[in-house]
């Protein structure tokens, strides 16, 4: 696909190399021209100087036989001028970074008035993802698929465990849990196992399981599997509003901790039934003033990284809280896991997922499957991918276990007729089911690519 990138900012970088890495044809523009030459010097990649809501750029960006414009610069309003004219010059389609809460309530408004195909919202989603991650105690990552009927989740086997030195094959049938491993993370190693792969204390294990299954499995292997019913978020930017209007929502009280008087101030009106605090969260007696070592969980989401990970750290040595770090840079991701932070989310690659996916559906439209859901896991090593089957093919009606998939990817959950189940080597897959693909191959599109004919 030949595809516009309007910004050059750490969103637009990302998206430039994954989207060259998946062979796609990448035009980038910016007025910074020292950004323009970075990018284009990285990156497999044309770069334009100028100003993205120019006709006249974007006729020499090639808006006119583009197939996706994507609008990623700091300003909202920058973005949507830019897809406005994209759409209304050449009926290019359009993808626009939105993330002022003042248009969250007018989105879909927004959408359909100017013609977006997407409105992506780095801060919303990041404050989703969190919200879901703090459903269960023990779970370092959730990941829903097939409307929420299915769950990716990974964990950390605890000492003693009775998962110690347990093969997989196992917990099926000596704990009778319907769950599924999918990978297990070991010494900065990830393996996606067969049955007979032995489990250790200390492995990150990412299973998949319908969320009642989820519960029972968690219930079996006695790790705690509650709700954090109070949270301490430290940072009251749009990350913080946006998470804390989530978890009152559903009726986790919420304490803010957020320098800044006047956002405090702006805060409160906001969120009437949160507890806003006026105060440097990076202090330590503040923190334990405010009941870090009671609170369920605790949020760093100040605009440094290293601010975040200080408190993360202090917090998980004080207390027995669930702790989440965001993080904006990943250029020392390597650094980063080896270090306890809790569950660590980068606000950039969750936007980047979602418009990959996009990119992908849209690329494969006229296959005989297409990308529902997408996720990049465990350091973007691993790949969830759930397709849709639209047509029939060879990989239709054939039992599992005459298919010849391909190493290191595994068939993880089928949902058909709104039922989700863990498919076995009888069972097929059929047109109009939802298939959940786990694979270390990345870049693929369709279901297909990952079989052998």
């Amino acid at each position: 696909m030949d595809i516009i990138i309007i910004g050059c900012g750490k969103l637009g970088m990302e998206l430039t190399q994954r989207l060259t890495a998946e062979g796609h044809d990448i035009t980038v523009v910016d007025e910074d021209v020292k950004q323009v030459q970075t990018v284009v010097s990285m990156y497999d990649a044309q770069g334009i100087e100028g100003n993205g809501a120019s006709y006249k750029v974007l006729q020499e960006a090639g808006v006119e036989s583009a197939d996706l414009l994507i609008a990623v610069t700091n300003s909202d309003e920058l973005n949507l001028l830019c897809c406005l004219i994209a759409k209304r010059s050449s009926n290019c389609p359009t993808i626009a970074r939105v993330r002022n809460p003042v248009y969250r309530e007018e989105i879909q408004f927004i959408k359909e008035g100017l013609g977006l195909d997407m409105i992506i919202n780095p801060e919303f989603e990041s404050a989703s993802e969190i919200s879901r991650i703090l459903r269960r105690k023990s779970v370092l990552d959730i990941n829903p698929f097939a409307k929420g009927r299915v769950e990716l989740m990974r964990f950390r086997i605890p000492e003693n465990s009775i998962l110690d030195q347990r093969q997989i094959v196992s917990i099926a049938m000596r704990l009778k849990a319907d769950v599924l491993v999918t990978a297990v993370e070991r010494e900065n190693k990830v393996t996606i196992p067969s049955g007979g792969f032995e489990l250790h204390s200390g492995d990150i294990v990412t299973i998949l399981a319908t969320p009642r299954n989820a519960s029972d499995f968690f219930e079996k292997i006695g790790l705690a599997d509650n709700a954090a019913r109070t949270c301490i978020i430290v940072g009251g930017g749009m990350h913080g509003f946006y998470l804390a209007t989530e978890l009152l929502n559903t009726g986790t009280n919420v304490k803010i901790i957020e320098k800044s008087a006047a956002r405090c101030d702006e805060l409160s009106i906001l969120l009437p039934k949160a507890v806003v605090i006026n105060a440097d969260g990076t202090d330590e007696n503040v923190l334990l003033e405010q009941g870090l070592d009671y609170s369920d969980s605790f949020v760093a989401l100040t605009n440094r990284d290293e601010e975040n990970i200080l408190l993360s750290l202090y917090a998980i040595q004080n207390s027995d809280t669930k702790v989440v770090t965001k993080l904006n840079r990943v250029n020392f991701d390597s650094v980063v896991e080896k270090m306890d932070l809790g569950t660590v989310i980068y606000p950039k690659s969750i936007t980047a997922d979602s418009i990959i996916r996009y990119v992908r559906a849209r690329n494969n439209s006229k296959d005989a499957s297409e990308v529902e859901t997408m996720y990049r896991i465990i350091g973007n090593r691993v790949e969830a991918l759930e397709f849709i089957i639209k047509e029939p093919s060879f990989i239709t009606d054939e039992r599992l276990v005459d298919l010849k998939i391909k190493n290191n990817t595994l068939v993880g959950c089928i949902t058909r007729d709104g039922q989700s189940f863990i498919p076995r080597g009888k069972d097929t897959i059929q047109v109009g089911d939802s298939v959940v693909i786990i694979t270390t191959i990345q870049g693929v599109g369709t279901i297909q690519g990952f079989f052998n004919k």
